[in-house]
């Protein structure tokens, strides 16, 4: 499926973004721009912040203070996100896709389903119920159900940390292919080795705060703060 020729969202401009729960602030003052194209990894230790910056990103919190603004207005309506653990509904594979389409009153939802299942190698398996599938067939098919609904940002969190090694490679693969074909994908990872392989970028953050923006070379050739040099090599952050 091509992406639609129509102006881009992008870029995202995030500034002074916060987030507080409890009268604790989990996501501090943190602010970058996501640009048109590539893999941009958010990495950092438990409780950085990480998937929270995704969650307010896409718009299922509300910031506490600080702003989120798409370049186009309607950008709300072109970006998706898939969920560490995504939600299955208790349907079939092609039912996931097709109620996500009708959700937001696409005409074609039974073709664009088909497509998308074919696109991700999952057309074998259209009418098992997807909460039997195995945890990378779910992962692919939260995928195909966000992709189905052409966003041109994809938010990603964690995509494969409860997946084997064999359906973490596919998951890789997929997201390549995503980013190879014009997607702009802004990912979650505890794996670096993932955000090595995947990304052209890093966001690193510690205890909510951005600690880093830079390129991923940069970060892993150890040229980034003595925070995300530390994290690499594995030593506890306190």
């Amino acid at each position: 499926m091509a992406m639609r020729d129509i102006a881009s969202i992008l870029p995202l401009s995030v500034q002074e973004l916060s987030f507080e729960a409890d009268g604790k602030r989990l996501v501090d003052d943190v602010s970058f721009v996501l640009p048109k194209g590539g893999v941009t990894a958010i990495i950092g230790p438990n409780g950085a912040g990480k998937s929270l910056t995704l969650r307010l990103c896409h718009g299922l919190l509300k910031p506490s203070a600080g702003t989120i603004r798409w370049q186009a207005q309607n950008g709300r309506h072109r970006h998706a996100m898939v969920f560490q653990r995504p939600v299955m509904l208790r349907r079939s594979a092609r039912a996931n896709i097709r109620h996500a389409l009708g959700a937001v009153g696409v005409a074609d939802a039974s073709s664009r389903a088909d497509t998308a299942l074919a696109r991700f190698g999952l057309a074998a398996l259209a009418e098992r119920p997807a909460r039997l599938m195995s945890g990378g067939e779910q992962q692919r098919l939260a995928i195909a159900r966000a992709w189905a609904l052409e966003p041109e940002v994809l938010f990603l969190d964690e995509p494969s940390s409860q997946l084997d090694p064999g359906a973490t490679r596919q998951i890789e693969e997929v997201i390549a292919a995503l980013a190879a074909e014009g997607m702009t994908i802004l990912m979650t990872t505890h794996d670096l080795g993932q955000a090595r392989r995947l990304s052209q970028r890093i966001l690193f953050l510690n205890r909510g705060r951005l600690i880093d923006d830079a390129p991923t070379e940069i970060v892993f050739a150890g040229k980034a703060s003595a925070d995300a040099r530390a994290f690499i090599a594995g030593d506890l952050l306190w």
